[in-house]
């Protein structure tokens, strides 16, 4: 007798679950439902494509003969409102029940909200879902002033949209550095001086004290008191998981699902993946991640026993004209050494050593350039043997090109 997967959520690490499990098992029933009304999107291009058609095919992460081809049923604008372990089915907010042999909860994160007086009043937006994104627009279509807070890649990208789109931008960082957790202090001068050149008014190490207005935001105040008038704000300061559909189940949570290494929860047939899961006290909220996170579970769906290894993480950055990458720990504080390449403002490179293994790079070299960086930081390629005090970047990877060829 064939089974049936069920999956709730419309994230990628659904997706790849989905087609994990239908690689597995070509007789299984897969369903896929999600709250939204469109096929799963990807959610990056909410604020990199901000002002492109977000209804095009483009922004989705498979196309309907996908779904097609592959027999998975996704089942749009539904809501599941319960899930009963013992009896092993979900129960949608229209009353349908429905079984399960295996259940995956994909049910993502929500922006974390912004803890200031004011955040209620019109005009003020969290960018996670195309509704969010769509409002945003057409609210903003006769502004011309909006404060986005929060200076990582979400905000920078929204901020570039917006900026592309002739608005005028104020952006706001707690951080003393824009993109902190993947740039090192040399990247993120240049980023603010590619953003101020751009027209961008940049406040750093500093956050706001509230969001100003009547029935909508007029202006926003610093903690110092500084008042910047402005029609919107747009903000990303991080995400808390949806972890309201298992409250009542024996399922366990900490800040997310709680999963094990095989993205199994605490309950017998039930998995979690993507940014509502807990894996070795972490929530991820990373795309990759999310991503392979969906397909381990899905192969352990299909009862292939596959632990999860978490995947190098990588950055691509493009926009206000600078195009970089950083993969993997870029951290200042836990590397051993670093190598560095200069050879004009926007043509830097730094690699970041530990134990005598590459662990980061932080490039401005394109994108193109990244594989073999990767490469040599996912197989832990050893650098013994090489000077590392008297080694450019250039004859450091051509030995490190050699080595991965006998890997």
């Amino acid at each position: 007798m064939s089974k049936q997967y069920v999956i709730i959520g419309g994230g990628v690490s659904a997706v790849h679950a989905a087609k994990a499990i239908r690689d597995q098992d070509q007789a299984a029933t897969i369903l896929l439902f999600t709250e939204e009304y469109s096929l799963p999107y990807n959610r990056i291009k909410l604020s990199k494509d901000l002002y492109s058609d977000l209804g095009s095919e483009k922004v989705l992460i498979k196309k309907q003969k996908f779904y097609h081809d592959n027999q998975i049923n996704v089942r749009t604008n539904i809501k599941i409102e319960k899930i009963d372990t013992d009896h092993q089915t979900i129960v949608t907010a229209s009353k349908e029940q429905v079984t399960y042999d295996k259940l995956l909860i994909c049910t993502g994160a929500t922006n974390r909200k912004l803890p200031v007086e004011g955040v209620n009043l019109s005009g003020v937006y969290s960018i996670r879902n195309m509704q969010e994104a769509n409002d945003c627009k057409a609210y903003l279509q006769d502004k011309k002033h909006v404060v986005v807070i929060g200076g990582g890649v979400q905000g920078l990208e929204t901020a570039c949209s917006f900026y592309k789109a002739d608005k005028m931008v104020s952006m706001i960082e707690l951080d003393s550095h824009l993109m902190s957790r993947q740039l090192d202090e040399k990247t993120s001068l240049l980023m603010k001086k590619k953003v101020e050149d751009a027209g961008i008014h940049l406040y750093l190490n500093i956050g706001i004290n509230s969001i100003l207005g009547n029935e909508q935001v007029e202006a926003v105040q610093l903690q110092d008191g500084r008042i910047i008038p402005c029609d919107a704000v747009v903000y990303s300061i991080g995400i808390i998981p949806n972890t309201e559909i298992v409250e009542g189940t024996k399922i366990n949570t900490n800040r997310g699902i709680i999963v094990n290494d095989y993205l199994e929860t605490s309950e017998k047939h039930v998995f979690a993946a993507g940014d509502v899961s807990e894996w070795n006290g972490k929530v991820e909220g990373l795309w990759g991640r999310a991503m392979d996170q969906g397909k381990i579970a899905g192969i352990n769906m299909a009862g292939t026993p596959t632990p999860y290894e978490p995947t190098i993480p990588v950055t691509i950055f493009n926009a206000f004209d600078l195009s970089l990458f950083s993969i993997g720990m870029v951290n200042e504080n836990q590397y051993d050494k670093s190598i560095a390449c200069e050879s004009s403002n926007e043509c830097y490179t730094r690699v970041f050593i530990k134990n005598n293994k590459m662990v980061g790079v932080i490039s401005l070299e394109g994108v193109a350039a990244s594989t073999p960086y990767l490469s040599a930081i996912k197989q832990g390629v050893s650098l013994e043997g090489i000077n590392l005090e008297q080694c450019s970047i250039s004859d450091l990877m051509k030995e490190v090109k050699d080595r991965l060829k006998n890997c």
